[in-house]
């Protein structure tokens, strides 16, 4: 796919800065650029993002990395999978987020996280008060209210990237265990 609106030009000092954290521009900033409110808006709430500590980053990571897969943002996901890596998570872990109702390195509580970002990914949001209540009761409200509004924050980055065409810039290719690929449906009928 290929974007759908062109690169904007940035301002130098953004660039240079963005290039010193990250080795390149990323691409949604300069797309969403054409609206510097809007991008400058989604800069700093993203960096608000980054400030909260009542949930673990490592459960937010996993979170991400699952709301991109399902909406299907690869540069989401590329770049989920690079931050990962920075943050010293377990990279087998998140190297297996695209399958991980079939993996067997998740704990109880990541594969409940997993699917909460799932649940809250689907439309319409297909949450259970059983998935909600056992969430809670392990990760306190504050934590729970946190990863909940992570997870939405996510939701509309992955479907904004998505929505204007922007894919994977590589980012990942700098891990050293490759990114798990989604498994395909069987396309076979379920006979229950």
């Amino acid at each position: 796919m290929a974007l759908r609106v062109p690169k904007a030009e940035l301002p130098t000092e953004l660039r240079e800065n963005m290039i010193k954290q990250l080795g390149e521009v990323p691409e949604p900033v300069e797309v969403v650029w054409h609206s510097p409110k809007v991008a400058t808006s989604n800069l700093e709430f993203s960096g608000k993002l980054a400030e909260w500590d009542a949930a673990d980053a490592g459960l937010k990571s996993f979170a991400h990395m699952a709301v991109a897969v399902q909406v299907g943002c690869s540069w989401c996901l590329d770049v989920g999978y690079f931050q990962a890596q920075n943050q010293d998570l377990d990279l087998v872990k998140a190297s297996q987020v695209p399958r991980w109702r079939e993996s067997e390195v998740f704990t109880p509580l990541e594969r409940d996280v997993l699917e909460y970002a799932e649940a809250m990914t689907s439309t319409p949001p297909t949450v259970t008060d059983e998935l909600y209540a056992g969430l809670l009761e392990r990760l306190g409200p504050a934590a729970m209210v946190e990863l909940t509004a992570y997870i939405a924050f996510v939701n509309m980055a992955t479907r904004n990237n998505n929505a204007n065409g922007v894919t994977s810039q590589g980012f990942s290719d700098a891990c050293e265990i490759p990114l798990a690929k989604r498994p395909e449906p069987s396309g076979v009928a379920s006979s229950a």
